[in-house]
């Protein structure tokens, strides 16, 4: 199963993980996702734009006004949350317009710490 993780870590600690992988020449098999903070994963990702996520996991290349449809919303709100996840990185474009998710299924990881 093709798995994504999405993970909170600070940008320098990011960093060091792919020269690290970098150096090391191997190949890592998951794909990670990483946020700086815990409220930007969460700025990123609503609950409509879960509910989207969810119904992009393995549905392949769609357009949005499928999208929209299959989760039953506005095409114009649709596409503003199809935009957010194409900025992060989320959800990939096609040659054809439509927009995919690569991924069967989506991982969080963070720690939260005491203040």
């Amino acid at each position: 199963m093709k798995t994504v993780t999405l993970e909170v870590r600070e940008p320098s600690d990011a960093m060091s993980g792919f020269v690290q992988t970098w150096k090391s020449a191997k190949v890592r098999r998951d794909a990670r996702i990483a946020f700086a903070t815990p409220e930007l994963l969460w700025k990123v990702f609503t609950a409509k734009r879960w509910e989207l996520l969810k119904t992009l996991c393995s549905a392949g290349p769609i357009s949005i006004r499928e999208a929209a449809r299959r989760v039953d919303r506005d095409v114009k709100a649709v596409h503003s949350d199809i935009t957010a996840l194409l900025s992060a990185g989320i959800v990939n474009r096609t040659e054809e317009g439509r927009v995919e998710f690569p991924y069967e299924a989506v991982k969080v990881e963070f720690l939260l710490h005491a203040a």
